[in-house]
């Protein structure tokens, strides 16, 4: 199996990779593509994906914190 990877874009969807499996809140099983973009601020008319509706009003940067050296 494939590591799977999420990446966090800035200002914008969770970029998922690799192989992994979807579900609903109830269980069944979302069909997708071996990489797909899932919505983080809710504006999205295809949830769970990412369709673009965050451009220009959803702001968020994660970064890692770095410890002290």
């Amino acid at each position: 199996m494939s590591k799977v990877q999420i990446k966090v874009n800035d200002n914008g969807s969770l970029r998922v990779s690799g192989e992994v499996e979807l579900l609903d809140g109830e269980g069944n099983v979302i069909q997708t593509k071996p990489a797909f973009s899932l919505c983080r601020c809710g504006l999205s008319k295809n949830k769970p994906f990412c369709d673009g509706s965050h451009k220009g009003v959803f702001q968020s940067e994660v970064r890692v914190q770095k410890e002290d050296e």
